[in-house]
């Protein structure tokens, strides 16, 4: 009997070590579901997990709702950027042989659709003389000198200048 009492004794307190590692990692896990809980509800332990994402859900809401209007207004800005002189090129070139320093310049200024300006600026010992060329389309009606050929070619292959970058590409 004695061998009896023993071995059930040795079950016995194997069973309570079992059972007690089972507790202590059962409240482990507990303690993180807590914590989660915690942090979904915002701390306060008077709301309910249901407040809690509801919540959530009108915060998420709200933040697409910004999106939504961020989205219309990057359209809009977009649109508005085709108007905008985008494309630049400048040419400075000797006019004239008897002068060097090539102080004579051209320079292309152009929108998304190739409408826009070339400026031209001839300097000549005595006198300097400034030139516009209205550009529809990529092309002007009046004929173009060129070196004005060469700058609005240039302009219209030229990526769009960094916005806010105040130079051209």
């Amino acid at each position: 009997m004695a061998a009896d009492t023993s071995t059930l004794t040795v079950l016995a307190v194997g069973f309570s070590v079992f059972a007690l590692v089972v507790v202590v990692a059962l409240a482990v896990r507990v303690g993180k579901l807590i914590r989660t809980y915690d942090a979904l509800v915002g701390g306060d332990e008077q709301s309910s997990f249901v407040a809690a994402v509801g919540r959530q859900t009108a915060r998420a809401a709200r933040a697409a709702d910004e999106v939504s209007r961020l989205r219309e207004e990057l359209a809009a800005v977009r649109s508005g950027l085709s108007d905008v002189v985008r494309h630049v090129a400048v040419a400075r070139y000797d006019a004239f042989s008897d002068q060097g320093g090539a102080l004579s310049f051209s320079v292309a200024l152009l929108d998304d659709r190739g409408d826009g300006v070339v400026l031209t600026s001839i300097n000549a010992r005595s006198e300097t003389r400034t030139y516009v060329r209205e550009i529809r389309g990529g092309a002007s009606e009046q004929a173009l000198s060129p070196e004005e050929r060469d700058v609005l070619a240039e302009a219209r292959r030229a990526a769009p200048s960094p916005a806010g970058s105040g130079r051209g590409a």
